[in-house]
């Protein structure tokens, strides 16, 4: 899957194609992305040659990633998945910029 320059995913991923078990219940019909995407919405994921929609974004908020595939199946507990590790990191700041109190990992 390609993911798009300038988007999260690509930060997280520190790659411009990465290799994740699609799942096949959920799709962006692509009749309606081009209004999706004029109201906001990034696509920052797809797959064969862009014809699938796998991952979204939405900028102007402070976590929102959605992905079509299975992060799970590469995730471990010493090396968890991208999408799990960041959006642990930014629950983590975002306790702390709401209460000033510095939450570790036990």
């Amino acid at each position: 899957m390609e993911l798009a320059e300038g988007t999260r995913v690509r930060e997280f991923y520190e790659e411009a194609v990465i290799h994740e078990r699609h799942r096949h219940r959920y799709e962006v019909n692509n009749l309606y992305r081009d209004q999706l995407v004029d109201h906001g919405l990034v696509v920052s994921g797809t797959f064969q040659q862009g014809r699938l929609v796998e991952i979204v974004e939405l900028p102007d908020h402070p976590w929102f990633v959605a992905s079509q595939f299975h992060p799970e199946f590469k995730s471990r507990p010493t090396r968890p998945a991208p999408l799990f590790r960041e959006f642990v990191a930014a629950a983590l700041e975002r306790n702390r910029a709401r209460t000033g109190v510095s939450a570790t990992a036990a």
